[in-house]
C-alpha cells in the first residue's frame, strides 16, 4: 500500500471525510508517528504546530474520530483519511471546520443513543425506556420481537404510515436491547461493513 513521504515533508496535510456521508470535515497535519497511531489505533491523530506534540482529536472533548481508511495523492504529500465522527468535529461545536452540515438524516440516531443510554445509566421511574431496562433483557427481547411482528403485518398492507411507525418501534426497541447487551448500532455497522469488504 503507498505510504506519505515523510521523507520529503516531515508534516503532512491531512483531510478528515466522514466515510458515510463523504462530507470533508477538517483538515490538520500528521507526521510519521501521528500516521501509525492513526493505523494502529483505529483513532484520528495528528500533530500539533502550536502544542508540538501528538495529539488524538477528541481526547479532551471524547469527540474523536474513528478511523477507516485512507488515500495518498499522487505525490505522496497528502493524505485522505475516512473516518466516522463520534460528535461535533469542530472546537466550536459545529459538525465540520468548514461550517457544512453533516447529516445523512441518519444523526438523529447518534441522539436517540445517548438518550437510551442515559435512561440506562441514571434510571427515571417516569421514562418508558428505564422501565423496559429495569424488567431485564428477557422482557426488551420480548418487545422487540412483538414489534418485529407488527412490522410483518403492516408489510402485508398497503397502509404506509402504520408499516413506518411499527418500524420506528422495531427500531427504538432494538436499540434499547442492543443497549441493554453493551453495544450500540455502530458495532452492527461495523459488521456490515466488514461483510461488504
Amino acid at each position: 500500500m503507498k505510504t506519505p513521504d515523510f521523507i520529503k515533508n516531515t508534516l503532512i496535510p491531512a483531510i478528515i471525510q466522514d466515510a458515510t456521508t463523504r462530507t470533508v470535515l477538517m483538515q490538520g497535519y500528521m507526521n510519521e508517528e501521528a500516521f501509525k497511531k492513526t493505523i494502529d489505533s483505529n483513532k484520528v491523530w495528528f500533530y500539533s504546530r502550536s502544542k508540538q506534540r501528538l495529539w488524538m482529536k477528541g481526547e479532551t472533548s471524547d469527540n474523536t474520530l474513528d478511523y477507516v481508511s485512507h488515500e495518498i495523492d499522487c505525490d505522496a504529500d497528502s493524505i485522505l483519511i475516512q473516518a466516522h465522527p463520534n460528535g461535533p468535529v469542530c472546537h466550536t461545536g459545529s459538525a465540520t471546520c468548514f461550517k457544512d452540515e453533516n447529516s445523512t438524516g441518519l444523526q438523529f440516531l447518534n441522539t436517540l443513543t445517548s438518550v437510551i443510554q442515559q435512561r440506562h445509566q441514571h434510571p427515571d421511574a417516569k421514562s418508558y425506556v428505564s422501565s423496559l431496562f429495569a424488567k431485564g433483557a428477557n422482557k426488551i427481547a420480548q418487545k422487540v420481537g412483538e414489534e418485529a411482528v407488527e412490522v410483518v403485518i403492516e408489510a402485508k398492507d398497503s397502509n404506509d404510515e402504520l408499516f413506518l411507525n411499527e418500524a420506528a418501534d422495531l427500531l427504538f426497541h432494538y436499540m434499547i436491547l442492543l443497549e441493554q447487551k453493551g453495544f450500540t448500532l455502530k458495532d452492527v455497522v461495523k459488521i456490515l461493513e466488514g461483510r461488504h469488504q
